[in-house]
């Protein structure tokens, strides 16, 4: 297993990174924003970053989406604009069903437009009653001779206000299948979504009888479930990558601040507690930045089979960045807590990522399940 990155992703790591530096004169404007910031995808529309979500032949860098080259884009863009990190991810997780299940017509008409950020992509699967248990959805999908009709409704879907398309999960029958439905589909309506405490683009969607060719199903019937873990088997650690790039600025901030910030006599980072919290987060950072690397390794080759150390990944690195962001605010005293503050803005950030795409206490329950049956 590599320690080490090799050429490629070391020239692409640097790449994400001068990206992320372009973005700085505008980063705050867009990360205060729940509308999309036309900066921010202009910039990464002209990066051509978001060519790694789709297979060469449609456009895309490489024969598949890479694992570790996103958990690296993301690394970079998080530290710097979570507004920039959402819009490119999303590219990945709202289209890797069309690369997986798609037809021909479907994955010619939207990956070269998802490559090059001229449409947006969501994945449409939470529900009002439905969120870690995918099960409950309600939202339902039926056929009616060679037409599906959708009826439902999706609650906090990310790129919601702003996608050109979205891929529905919906039960169908005994199983749940997932439909391709483009946002200008007659029947479907996008409000938007309650405010969170970090920003973010999010729309609620209504399914009013949506009537759409059979064509528009994605897969086989009841293969609904297996593309949603397809996804997550892909795109999973890169949150963990998001995690570790907003946890490494978090400390960056409170380093500057604790070496220059006098009590006592001497730069707080030299007295005994603050240097403790300075030398846990670095080490805890760095953990969890080997352990999302390994596990984004891992599933270049088999998506699948790796999930489950995706899976701790992502709750290792989105707790620890948890705990090493108020650790920073805590060394920062008052001046962690102005509003408007990055450090403040990274506490914000902090928070939704030990919930989306997996809460921390469905991971836990997964990953005992799995330990359970391995251990003889």
């Amino acid at each position: 297993m590599m320690l080490d990155l090799d050429p490629k992703h070391l020239d692409l790591q640097r790449e994400a990174r001068a990206l992320a530096r372009s973005l700085e004169a505008f980063a705050d404007e867009a990360d205060d924003s729940s509308e999309l910031h036309v900066g921010v995808l202009k910039a990464l529309q002209d990066s051509g970053l978001s060519k790694l979500m789709v297979p060469a032949e449609y456009g895309g860098r490489d024969i598949r989406p890479d694992p570790l080259a996103i958990c690296l884009v993301r690394e970079a863009l998080m530290a710097t604009c979570s507004h920039a990190d959402s819009l490119f991810a999303l590219q990945g997780i709202g289209s890797y069903a069309i690369t997986v299940a798609g037809s021909e017509e479907q994955r010619s008409r939207w990956l070269p437009q998802v490559a090059a950020m001229q449409a947006l992509a969501a994945l449409a699967l939470t529900e009002g009653d439905a969120g870690s248990d995918l099960r409950a959805v309600t939202t339902a999908v039926t056929a009616h001779g060679n037409r599906l009709v959708l009826r439902g409704s999706k609650s906090f879907i990310s790129n919601g206000v702003s996608a050109a398309f979205f891929v529905v999960f919906a039960r169908e029958g005994s199983g749940y299948s997932m439909v391709l439905v483009p946002a200008d589909a007659p029947g479907l309506s996008v409000t938007p979504s309650p405010e969170l405490i970090a920003p973010h683009v999010l729309g609620e969607i209504t399914l009013n009888d949506v009537e759409l060719p059979e064509e528009a199903r994605l897969g086989k019937v009841g293969q609904g479930l297996d593309l949603v873990l397809a996804t997550l088997g892909v795109f999973r650690v890169s949150v963990a990558g998001a995690a570790v790039g907003l946890a490494q600025a978090a400390l960056e901030e409170a380093v500057r601040h604790t070496r220059t910030r006098v009590q006592f006599g001497r730069p707080l980072a030299r007295l005994g507690p603050v240097a403790q919290m300075l030398a846990d987060s670095c080490a805890e950072i760095e953990m969890a930045r080997l352990l999302a690397y390994r596990a984004a390794a891992r599933a270049i080759d088999d998506p699948a089979a790796a999930l489950h150390h995706s899976s701790m990944a992502k709750l290792a690195a989105t707790e620890m960045a948890g705990r090493v962001v108020d650790r920073c605010v805590q060394m920062m005293g008052r001046f962690g807590l102005i509003r408007n503050s990055r450090i403040e803005k990274l506490y914000r950030q902090a928070r939704p990522m030990r919930i989306y795409e997996g809460a921390s206490e469905v991971l836990r329950l997964g990953i005992a399940q799995q330990l359970v049956r391995e251990v003889p």
